[in-house]
C-alpha cells in the first residue's frame, strides 16, 4: 500500500501502483474526468502513470498554470501525427509548448510546405481528435530507442547524447510514437481548439552549420471562446507591425544595401534621442559615470575577453596595418580598460559606468526582423564594479531601477535565472555556482519570484533575465543583469582593499532596453504607434480652420508652444478642414489644436487628445501648463 496526501493534507491509503485516473476517481467521478495530469511530490504525472511510492498529489485540471503548457505539447504531438500521416518520410526535431502555442521542427525531405497546406494538416487532426486516441507512456532503454527511431536522425542524435542507464520515455498514440519526457492530456479528445497558424525555417540545434527544417506554429485552448480571442489579438498585432507603423510614421525604413542595418528618420530620431535621454538622466541621479568606447579593436582584445574563442563567428572582422582588428559585439572589453586605467580603492565602490555604445553582430540573413533582430544596433550597457559582501545590496538596488524604468512604459516583467551554458562557458564550474547563488540570494532577499532557465546564461557568467509582456500579452527579453566574477580575472582587474591589500573587484553587466532599436520596436507595436506625449515625435498640431483669417493666430502660437520646447507642427494647407483632422488622427499626434474666430478673439484654444472626440477649449496659457506637466510627469 502507499499513503497519498492531498491539498488539504487529508491522508488515504491505495494500492502500491495505483494511477493518478484511480486516486481522482476515489474522490470523485468528476474530478477524474476534468484531471489532465497530477502533480506527484512536484514531479508531473500523466494520468495513467502508476503511482508506487508515499506523495503528496495536486490534481491539474484546465484553470491551473501548468495545464495550457500540457494541452499545447499534446498538440504538438497530434501535429507531428497528423504531418507523417500525410508525409511518412517526415522525420522530427523538437516540439516544445512556448509561450503562446507550440512549434514543431520537421524534415520534409524534398516536400516544400507552404503555409496553404496548414488547413490540409488541421484536417488531419481534426480526424485524430475524433478518434480520441489515448495517448500512453512507456519506458525503453538506449538501445531500444535506438531501434524505435532508427529512421529519424534528428531523434538518434537526442538518444545518443543521454547518458546510459537513463530513463527513456515515449508517447504514443495510435501507430505515432515520439521521445519525449511528457506529461500529456489522456487522450486527443482534449484537443479541439487548436490552430497552425505560420511557418518558418529553423537550424537543427540553432545552428547554421546544420541542415534547416521547417518549423510549424501553432497554438491550443481549452475552449472555442478563448482561441477565437487569442486569434483575434494576432490579428490586432498584425495591425500594430512595427514595421509597417514605422513606414506610416516616418520612423525608421531598412535598404537592400544594407540588410539588418537600419536608418533612422527625423520623427525616429526625434523618439530615439527622447528615449536616451530619458536614459542619461535616470543614470545620472543612480550616479553613473558615463563613458564612450570605440566601435573597432584590436584581436588581441578579444583574445582576452574570450569573444574570440567563443562569439568569433558573428563577429565583423577586419585589418589595420597587418593586424586584425574587430567591430564590438559587445561593450564589455572596452568598458575593462576604462577601468583598468585608473588605480581603484574600495571606496570607490560600488562604480557605476554606464554606455550607450553601438554594437555589430553578423546575425543570419534569415533570422533579421525589422528592428527587433538587427546586424548593428546600441546597446545600454552598464558596468558595475563593487565586492562581493555588496552583490546583494547592488542587484537590489538596480531591480529598484528597472521597476522604474519599464513603469514609465507600463510594461509587466518577470525575472528568470540563466545558469552555466553546457558548452562554451569561461571559467571555473566553483566560480559559475558561486555566482548563481549570489543573484539567487539577492532575489530571495528582495521576495521576487523568479524561475530558473538552465544552461542559458552568458559565456562569462550567469543572468537574471527580464521578461517583458506589452499591451497585446508578448513577452520580450530586454532587461539583463549579469554577474561576472570571470573578465575581472581575465583582465586582471584589481582595486586596494581596507587592509592595503590588491583584491579582485566583482563586475555586475546591465542593461535596461536590451538594445534602442529593439525596445522601440518594442514600444512603437506596445503603444501601436500612439505614443505617450513626452516620446512623440509631434506633441501638437495646430489647424485653422481659415487660412484666411485664422492662419496668423496659428502662426504665433506655434512660436509660443516652441519656446516651450514642445514639438508643434502648423497645418496651412489649402485642404478640407476635416481632412486635416483625419490625417492628423492618422498620424497618431497626441494633441490637434482647431483655431477658429473664438480662440483668434479669446487667446485660447480648442484640443482634442488622439483617439477621443471630445473638443476641450481653454486659455492658451492653462494648454501650454497643462501639456508641460504632462510631459515632465511621462
Amino acid at each position: 500500500m502507499i499513503k497519498i496526501m492531498f491539498q488539504d493534507n487529508s491522508l488515504r491509503e491505495f494500492s502500491k501502483g495505483a494511477s493518478g485516473f484511480e486516486i481522482a476517481e476515489a474522490i470523485s467521478p468528476s474530478l477524474r474526468k476534468r484531471a489532465l495530469a497530477v502533480l506527484v511530490n512536484d514531479m508531473l504525472f500523466d494520468m495513467n502513470r502508476e503511482i508506487d511510492v508515499d506523495a503528496k498529489v495536486r490534481f491539474i485540471t484546465e484553470s491551473d498554470p501548468e495545464a495550457l503548457e500540457i494541452l499545447r505539447h499534446s498538440a504538438a504531438h497530434l501535429m507531428a501525427e497528423a504531418i507523417k500521416t500525410i508525409y511518412p518520410d517526415a522525420c522530427f526535431g523538437v516540439g516544445p509548448a512556448i509561450e503562446e502555442g507550440f512549434y514543431y521542427d520537421i524534415d520534409l525531405k524534398e516536400t516544400v510546405l507552404t503555409e496553404s497546406d496548414l488547413p490540409k494538416i488541421e484536417k488531419v487532426m481534426q480526424k485524430l481528435v475524433a478518434e480520441n486516441q489515448s495517448i500512453t507512456r512507456s519506458v525503453v532503454n538506449k538501445q531500444k530507442a535506438l531501434a524505435i527511431f532508427k529512421d529519424d536522425p534528428y531523434k538518434q542524435e537526442l538518444i545518443r547524447e543521454l547518458p546510459e542507464g537513463e530513463v527513456i520515455s515515449l508517447y504514443t498514440q495510435s501507430s505515432f510514437t515520439d521521445l519525449c519526457r511528457g506529461p500529456h492530456v489522456p487522450s486527443t479528445k482534449w484537443l479541439k481548439h487548436v490552430k497552425l497558424l505560420s511557418l518558418a525555417g529553423a537550424y537543427w540545434r540553432g545552428d547554421s552549420k546544420n541542415k534547416q527544417l521547417t518549423r510549424v506554429y501553432g497554438t491550443a485552448f481549452f475552449s472555442a471562446a478563448d482561441l477565437d480571442n487569442h486569434l483575434k489579438l494576432l490579428e490586432e498585432r498584425k495591425k500594430r507591425d512595427h514595421r509597417k507603423l514605422g513606414r506610416e510614421l516616418d520612423l525608421f525604413m531598412l535598404s537592400e544595401y544594407g540588410p539588418g542595418f537600419p536608418f533612422w528618420l527625423p520623427n525616429g530620431m526625434i523618439l530615439r534621442r527622447e528615449l536616451e535621454d530619458f536614459w542619461y538622466k535616470a543614470h545620472l541621479k543612480e550616479g553613473y559615470k558615463l563613458i564612450q568606447t570605440p566601435i573597432m579593436l584590436n584581436k588581441d582584445l578579444w583574445v582576452i575577453s574570450g569573444h574570440w574563442e567563443n562569439y568569433r563567428e558573428n563577429m565583423y572582422i577586419s585589418k589595420i596595418d597587418d593586424q586584425e582588428y574587430a567591430i564590438k559585439p559587445m561593450n564589455c572589453p572596452g568598458g575593462m580598460l576604462v577601468y583598468k586605467r585608473d588605480i581603484h580603492s574600495y571606496k570607490d565602490f560600488p562604480l557605476k559606468v554606464g554606455e550607450l555604445g553601438l554594437v555589430h553582430r553578423h546575425e543570419a540573413s534569415g533570422a533579421l526582423a525589422g528592428l527587433f533582430r538587427v546586424r548593428n544596433f546600441t546597446q545600454d550597457d552598464a558596468h558595475i564594479f563593487m565586492t562581493e559582501s555588496q552583490i546583494v545590496q547592488e542587484v537590489a538596488e538596480l531591480v529598484r531601477l528597472f521597476d522604474y524604468v519599464y513603469g514609465v512604459f507600463k510594461l509587466d516583467y518577470h525575472i528568470e535565472l540563466s545558469t552555466r551554458p553546457n558548452t562554451k562557458y569561461i571559467g571555473e564550474i566553483a566560480t559559475w555556482d558561486k555566482a548563481e547563488k549570489a543573484l539567487a540570494d539577492a532575489l530571495l532577499k528582495m521576495g521576487k519570484p523568479y524561475k530558473v532557465n538552465p544552461g542559458d546564461g552568458a559565456f562569462y557568467g550567469p543572468k537574471l533575465d527580464f521578461k517583458l509582456r506589452d499591451s497585446m500579452n508578448r513577452i520580450w527579453q530586454c532587461g539583463t543583469i549579469q554577474l561576472d566574477m570571470n573578465l575581472p580575472e581575465r583582465f586582471d582587474l584589481t582595486y586596494i582593499d581596507t587592509d592595503g591589500e590588491k583584491k579582485r573587484p566583482v563586475m555586475l553587466h546591465r542593461a535596461l532596453f536590451g538594445s534602442i532599436e529593439r525596445f522601440i520596436g518594442i514600444l512603437i507595436e506596445h503603444y501601436a504607434g500612439a505614443f505617450p506625449t513626452w516620446l512623440a515625435p509631434i506633441q501638437i498640431k495646430v489647424i485653422p480652420v481659415n487660412l484666411d483669417f485664422h492662419k496668423e493666430y496659428a502662426l504665433n502660437l506655434v512660436e509660443r508652444l516652441k519656446k516651450h520646447n514642445l514639438r508643434v507642427e502648423s497645418d496651412l494647407r489649402d485642404e478640407k478642414l476635416g481632412y486635416k483632422i483625419r490625417e492628423a488622427q492618422t498620424k497618431k499626434i497626441p494633441y490637434q489644436l482647431v483655431l477658429g474666430d473664438e480662440e483668434s478673439k479669446s487667446d485660447t484654444v480648442t484640443y482634442r487628445r488622439y483617439g477621443e472626440n471630445e473638443q476641450v477649449k481653454v486659455k492658451t496659457e492653462e494648454f501650454i501648463d497643462m501639456i508641460i506637466a504632462e510631459i515632465n510627469q511621462k
